[in-house]
């Protein structure tokens, strides 16, 4: 049988190809310590499920608008001028399927054969493979462990050309943590003034797991918030990974761009979750402050081992729930029974097999250098996983 060309043009993603080996040394019995989850280990809070509940009662099980309810559209507008004084109107709001069916959306609504998409690395596993699959070609910029793993404005200026359609990146960004402040984004409106055809997409969806101050989006510059497309959605900040709500708002053009392509694929998303999700964004986030402090105190215990750790070169991240050390140093060394670590795919999957620790590789990211770990876990496996991680990388000669 042979397959559609299409199937050649993008990977799986790996973290999802950890996840399955993951589950695979699990069911054998091995005792694997997981620091490659991508997603709070907390449980949905309780308001929000019993608006599930409700809505099941109630009898919201047919279909919706292909864009969602029109109460949560505007519950999305609600949050985002009380959070981030964005003004959007529910027509320029489409629900989908989670946030990354939202920047498939987006990327295949958008980008066609021979456009250019600048992607500033590390980027989350999926932006660049979206691109390939829209037939678009990704432009990855390397940014510097110096800035903070961010983009700067001669950095985005230097990669722009006439077949420069789209610009995606995130803050707080997964997997370095980074989070971009007001002049940061100052930097990049600067250059985007003088290229009004390229449009940019703001992926959001850490917006409240930032530690050190107030999340900022680019979309509250006046010269570019008419070609500004906020990605964002319920997972990350709601602990309802498995719910699947994520949500763009765009200029409405696009909106109904995506609109229409989703009505071909999915349609609208799941009606309980939807009235959920309106719940969820309309209530007090003291539930996200509390998930939010804990990580905090994750992330301060993670990078207290870490730093016991000779070798790691490693910055404390502003955001989101993950630490991307520079491994470099392991490369070329040997392990006892003579296999090299060439790079970071060798060091991650050493670090599974001997270990039995799961991270994932830097490479996927856009980062050959560095691995990725989570700490979306409880302190007990953090200790636990770093331990692990500590004795088998001190094996390596």
């Amino acid at each position: 049988m042979q397959l559609s060309n299409l199937m050649t043009r993008f990977n799986e993603p790996e973290t999802l190809k950890m996840a399955k080996l993951s589950r695979a040394l699990k069911a054998e019995g091995v005792d694997i310590t997981d620091l490659s989850l991508g997603e709070p280990d907390f449980d949905t809070p309780i308001h929000i499920k019993e608006a599930a509940k409700k809505a099941i009662d109630d009898n919201f099980s047919h279909y919706t608008p292909v864009a969602g309810y029109l109460e949560l559209r505007e519950a999305v507008c609600t949050k985002l001028k009380r959070d981030n004084q964005l003004h959007f109107t529910p027509d320029q709001i489409v629900v989908s399927t989670g946030a990354k069916q939202s920047i498939a959306n987006l990327v295949l609504a958008l980008v066609g054969e021979g456009d250019e998409v600048i992607i500033p690395t590390p980027y989350w596993v999926t932006y660049s493979e979206i691109v390939k699959l829209a037939g678009g070609k990704p432009i990855l910029v390397k940014t510097k462990f110096e800035n903070g793993y961010k983009i700067t404005g001669s950095e985005l200026e230097a990669h722009i050309n006439a077949k420069t359609k789209l610009f995606m990146f995130s803050s707080p960004c997964n997997p370095s943590g980074a989070v971009y402040n007001l002049k940061d984004l100052q930097s990049l409106v600067d250059v985007f003034t003088h290229h009004p055809n390229i449009v940019i997409m703001s992926d959001e969806i850490y917006e409240y797991i930032n530690y050190d101050g107030q999340h900022e989006s680019i979309a509250q510059f006046e010269a570019v918030k008419d070609r500004t497309v906020v990605i964002n959605g319920l997972s990350k900040g709601y602990a309802m990974t498995g719910w699947r709500v994520g949500y763009m708002a765009a200029p409405t053009t696009i909106a109904k761009a995506c609109e229409k392509l989703q009505g071909q694929f999915t349609s609208a998303t799941n009606s309980i979750a939807q009235r959920a999700a309106i719940t969820a964004l309309l209530s007090d986030l003291k539930p996200t402050i509390e998930m939010v402090e804990a990580f905090k105190s994750r992330r301060n215990r993670i990078m207290e081992l870490m730093a016991s750790i000779p070798n790691i070169n490693l910055q404390e991240p502003p955001g989101a729930f993950y630490i991307f050390p520079d491994v470099s140093a392991y490369f070329g060394k040997q392990t006892a029974q003579g296999l090299v670590i060439e790079n970071a795919d060798d060091l991650s999957m050493y670090l599974l097999h001997t270990a039995h620790v799961t991270t994932v590789t830097g490479s996927a990211f856009g980062e050959p250098n560095c691995i990725r770990l989570s700490f979306a876990n409880s302190i007990e496996n953090i200790e636990k996983g770093t331990m692990k991680l500590k004795k088998a990388l001190a094996e390596l000669v």
